[in-house]
């Protein structure tokens, strides 16, 4: 049970996000001499920026104005280039709305209202709610092992995948809050870590599902089944860091595990006789269905809300439904093996 896969697919084509390459927007020649502009005098018509520190005949003051912005701001890398980007951006999506075209993308991305400084805020919003549910999953089902089902002599559960389950647990959540951190602010190093949280999820979820599905339980099996894709995704996540962040390998790489995983679990789901298999179908069918979301690539709707953030919307309710399937085995699972002492 690499995860549900509608959602696991969620890393796969997570991991495809969007590349940050010439786009029709920031091609356009009024928006390039809009930032030109607000380069030199750190103004968009009306809107001057306070960090953007310039005299009245258009020269710095106290040096270049990326040496003036604030260390939070550089940190947070909302300079004054970004805010000049950001705002001709709107402006010119202003006057092309005024003259009945559609939206355009500017830098890869489409044109986003910033709320407090947060890039893509409804889209941070949804994963910070997919944390939280897959924390409340984790957690309920930690509780229902550890106190409401029996142990063994030792205080460990019967249940023979708890382990890799809690390690999925914290890589979802970890994955998700690298998800809310990206879509807060989209730069090299958060981009970075989003993916490569991304590709250990799915790369896991992966190594689970076989493990579940053919109901591998000797170490030194589980060992052999999880070597080369660990050593596999480990390259992949190195490559991407150190060598190049090349979007178009991510994405074929996320795609063909994305599918393996669901292929493992349909299967399953079709040859098993558990109790819950239903749940199963719900999620898989149910997740690669909210993907086709993924494949429609629309403007955001009034600056929010685009195919991304429906998609992270859809995964919320999967995820309540796969943590109840999981809990779901791991109950099936403990009463096979006391059935099988007795």
């Amino acid at each position: 049970m690499a995860r549900f896969h509608g959602i696991l697919l969620f890393s796969a084509l997570l991991c495809l996000v969007r590349a940050l390459e010439a786009s029709t927007g920031d091609a356009d020649p009024v928006y390039r001499a809009c930032v030109d502009q607000c380069e030199k005098t750190g103004c968009v018509g009306e809107k001057c920026f306070h960090h953007c520190k310039f005299s009245s005949d258009g020269k710095s003051i106290d040096g270049p104005w990326y040496l003036q912005e604030p260390l939070y701001l550089r940190w947070k890398q909302w300079d004054c280039l970004s805010d000049c980007r950001y705002q001709c951006m709107l402006s010119r999506e202003e006057e092309r709305e005024q003259l009945g075209h559609k939206p355009v993308k500017y830098h890869g991305k489409w044109p986003f209202q910033r709320v407090y400084g947060i890039q893509e805020p409804v889209a941070v919003a949804l994963s910070a709610l997919n944390l939280s549910m897959q924390f409340h999953g984790w957690l309920s089902f930690f509780i229902l092992l550890y106190y409401k089902l029996p142990l063994r002599p030792d205080k460990k559960s019967y249940y023979e995948y708890t382990g890799l389950w809690h390690i999925y647990g914290i890589l979802s959540m970890n994955c998700w809050f690298w998800s809310a951190v990206f879509h807060s602010r989209d730069v090299e190093l958060t981009e970075k870590l989003y993916y490569s949280s991304a590709v250990t999820l799915l790369g896991f979820s992966l190594i689970l599902a076989i493990l579940r599905a053919f109901d591998v339980r000797d170490e030194a099996a589980r060992v052999m089944v999880a070597a080369p894709l660990i050593a596999f995704m480990t390259t992949h996540i190195l490559y991407l860091n150190f060598y190049k962040l090349d979007h178009d390998l991510n994405m074929k790489v996320c795609a063909i595990m994305g599918v393996i995983h669901l292929l493992v679990w349909a299967i399953w789901a079709g040859v098993t006789r558990h109790p819950s298999r239903w749940k199963l179908w719900l999620v898989v069918v149910g997740g690669g269905l909210a993907m086709l979301l993924e494949t429609k690539d629309f403007p955001p709707y009034r600056g929010f809300v685009d195919a991304h953030a429906l998609w992270h919307a859809t995964t919320i309710p999967l995820t309540y439904l796969w943590w109840s399937f999981i809990r779901d085995d791991a109950e099936y699972g403990t009463s096979s093996l006391l059935k099988k002492m007795k």
